[in-house]
């Protein structure tokens, strides 16, 4: 398959089908109606672990991608590993380039991150935005887990749009469901999820910026949760669209 430009066309067939849909038939329609490579990423969230099921049970023509910031949880890196032997299929890992990285880690320190909202953003640019682009090249969809319910910042998305910054169709098969659909879906079908999620973990990240939450909490106070900002985003789906990181070399 050629990746084209982002259809609206397409856009809006996916829209106005998905209601109708359950998960399989949405990940099934979004393959049938987008012409082109398409990439779903994962963090192995919840959500994540239901499309990944969605797309390998129906062998679906989809991209499984992660990415590897070398800060993830040991959990994390265990249900990866339990994922691929549930389907037999591989989990494409993507890493962060040592040319932005090893800079990073000299200027700021392993755990510099956390000495401003600028220092950890760079951090973010740098393990998981950069990789992104990567992931992404030449791809027509970008597939993600995102829930309209997550955040009040991500209140607003829809199943589909365009994406400007990669010029492809982002297309979010869960945006209308919220988080007990999605507990009740994976325990249904008996989806491996990270054990983390147990222990109060709601949304994981990495290890040093993720921490469980308490029962009155938003489902993602604990990313990053020393900052004061309300608005927390690693960049993967930030607003207005960022630039592509670049690195000098050497």
């Amino acid at each position: 398959m050629t990746s084209t430009y982002p259809s609206q066309a397409a856009i809006s067939t996916i829209s106005n089908a998905f209601p109708g849909l359950d998960l399989d038939e949405r990940l099934a329609a979004v393959r049938r109606k987008i012409l082109g490579k398409l990439v779903f990423t994962t963090s192995f969230g919840i959500e994540d672990q239901a499309i990944a099921d969605a797309i390998f049970t129906q062998h679906l023509e989809i991209e499984v991608v992660t990415l590897d910031t070398g800060r993830l949880f040991p959990e994390t890196y265990e249900l990866w590993a339990t994922t691929e032997h549930r389907y037999g299929l591989p989990v494409r890992a993507l890493y962060p380039d040592h040319k932005g990285l090893e800079p990073l880690v000299a200027r700021q320190g392993i755990n510099g991150f956390r000495a401003s909202v600028e220092a950890r953003r760079a951090c973010c640019a740098v393990r998981k935005v950069e990789p992104l682009w990567r992931a992404l090249a030449d791809a027509a969809g970008w597939i993600t887990g995102l829930r309209a319910d997550h955040s009040a910042d991500r209140s607003r998305i829809g199943a589909a749009a365009i994406e400007p910054r990669h010029q492809l169709i982002k297309v979010n098969p869960l945006y209308d469901w919220t988080r007990d659909q999605v507990v009740a879906y994976v325990r249904e079908r008996s989806i491996p999820y990270n054990a983390l999620h147990d222990r109060g973990f709601l949304s994981i990240g990495c290890a040093p910026c993720t921490r469980a939450v308490a029962p009155d909490e938003p489902e993602r106070a604990g990313r990053w949760w020393w900052e004061q900002e309300e608005k927390k985003e690693c960049g993967l789906h930030p607003e207005p669209p960022i630039t592509r990181p670049t690195y000098a070399a050497g």
